[in-house]
């Protein structure tokens, strides 16, 4: 049913996208009745509806929404959009239309010189198909807008249905400890759901209890075959305390002879449990994982291949330049061209950092803190004159790229830190240590929002825990386009 009325609105938008680029492009519309093919084939119906529609399966939107929220929906609908319009413009790619460059196909013209057709038009058969830039455009906005309002007026819909006690789905928990009490509250707090506790069946075989929390308590895991079959639900929460886990091989038999659903609730209380956590298994044990490291697996060598490239391509590039740096440090102060430093990076392990010195030799020792190690501020007296013009536009970072290549840093993420910071802060500022679950890297999200020197460290910490957990290859490449677009000179590089 809900794949049909899906079916019957993804053509109405598509409709709607080809007559509204038709007004707008050309003016004219083909006669209804009498033309009813093209409102077929010049929106495109016959590829847009079955390509959504495969696409919104897969993204799990006809899987069961009553326990999920809108906004998962909406996400889901964005992403099937998103696929389905790529897959709408390979197969016009695939059929003749130049879909980038809005052109048609290649010709001749009496003179003999090649040309290129102007046409959007591609040819299935008989038919021509419109496929013109402008109406995907259309098309994908009106898909993604539409089908986000109609999923969520079928969501009202359904929650005033069950407000007036319609499309229900009752449920039985089994378990009558903390656990199974939490399960039934919070059902209860959710009424949108649709879900209603029917009962409890007592874990405890023994019991001499009639009622929890104001629902009857039908019998003990020892009846619950009678109960099941004088009190059908659809639904049964399996809520067991840690002490009764050895029944649950036997109830799952039990529960296999009924068309009910089954859903398992550990005995942790729920409520304190992270949401943003993956299901995994070891060795047929089911582990639920709150944090890892998203440079596991193929994440970690695809970003290891492009700090490889991009490394190698800069230290090519900027050759010359570091060459010509590494002379002027020579010539204008005594000491080493290149300044090491332990820092920390990916898993606590540390490592020899490479800069072009700024500083004077003694430079942790001329401001005399008697704290150790600080940040440097305006007008620090231990910053030479190139070192200042080297520090403002980050060029005595260019060393790095070294580090880089040899595996103790990446071209993106959080900037490595001195260990003894590492140390002050692990215990003052919460999550700070989840900087250590990636490589430390030459730029970052921090860095290209404004987030250098001797700026807010909560804010830096922010900036780096939003890209630890949002971190993908193209978001790297994203702020590697930023770096570069937004420049390497900054107020806040001391």
């Amino acid at each position: 049913m809900l794949v049909a009325i899906d079916a019957c609105a993804i053509a109405l938008i598509a409709i709607l996208a080809w007559v509204a680029r038709s007004n707008a492009v050309e003016g004219y519309l083909p006669r209804w009745p009498h033309d009813w093919e093209s409102y077929i084939r010049g929106p495109l119906v016959v590829f847009v509806v079955p390509i959504v529609l495969a696409c919104m399966y897969g993204a799990g939107l006809y899987r069961p929404q009553r326990d999920r929220s809108l906004l998962s929906e909406a996400v889901n609908i964005t992403k099937a959009v998103v696929v389905a319009m790529c897959g709408v413009i390979v197969i016009l790619w695939a059929l003749g239309n130049d879909v980038i460059a809005n052109g048609g196909p290649l010709g001749q013209d009496l003179a003999g010189n090649v040309t290129r057709e102007t046409t959007n038009s591609v040819f299935l058969g008989k038919y021509e198909l419109d496929g013109g830039r402008f109406q995907l455009f259309l098309l994908a906005v009106l898909l993604l807008v539409g089908l986000l309002l109609h999923r969520t007026l079928l969501r009202f819909l359904l929650r005033a249905m069950r407000r007036s006690g319609r499309n229900l789905r009752h449920v039985a928990v089994i378990g009558t400890g903390r656990v199974g009490q939490i399960v039934s509250e919070t059902i209860a707090q959710n009424s949108w759901t649709g879900l209603r506790v029917a009962y409890y069946v007592s874990h405890i075989e023994d019991t001499e209890r009639t009622e929890c929390r104001g629902k009857p308590i039908r019998g003990s895991i020892v009846d619950l075959d009678i109960t099941l079959k004088h009190h059908p639900v659809d639904a049964v929460y399996l809520a067991l305390p840690n002490r009764a886990a050895a029944h649950m091989p036997m109830i799952l038999s039990k529960l296999e002879r009924y068309a009910v659903d089954v859903r398992i609730v550990p005995d942790v209380n729920p409520r304190y449990l992270p949401q943003s956590m993956a299901m995994h298994e070891l060795d047929g044990m089911p582990v639920l994982s709150y944090r890892e490291s998203p440079m596991a697996g193929v994440g970690g060598a695809v970003k290891r291949a492009m700090d490889i490239v991009g490394s190698c391509v800069c230290l090519i590039l900027f050759s010359p330049l570091m060459l010509a740096i590494a002379i002027a440090v020579k010539l204008t102060s005594p000491g080493k061209i290149i300044y090491k430093q332990r820092r920390v990076s990916l898993g606590g392990e540390t490592f020899k950092i490479y800069k072009f010195r700024t500083m004077v030799c003694t430079g942790d020792s001329v401001t005399n803190e008697p704290d150790g190690p600080k940040w440097t501020e305006d007008n620090d007296p231990r910053i030479t004159r190139i070192g200042r013009i080297l520090r403002q536009t980050s060029l005595d970072e260019l060393p790095q790229l070294l580090n880089v290549l040899k595996g103790q840093m990446s071209l993106v993420g959080p900037r490595p830190e001195r260990p003894e910071l590492i140390d002050r802060f692990r215990d003052t500022w919460r999550g700070y240590m989840i900087r250590q679950h990636v490589k430390a890297g030459m730029t970052g999200w921090a860095q290209v929002n404004g987030m250098r020197g001797n700026t807010s460290l909560k804010k830096r910490l922010q900036y780096d825990l939003f890209y630890i957990r949002n971190w993908s290859p193209l978001f790297d490449v994203r702020i590697l386009l930023l770096t570069v677009v937004r420049g390497f000179v900054h107020p806040n590089a001391k």
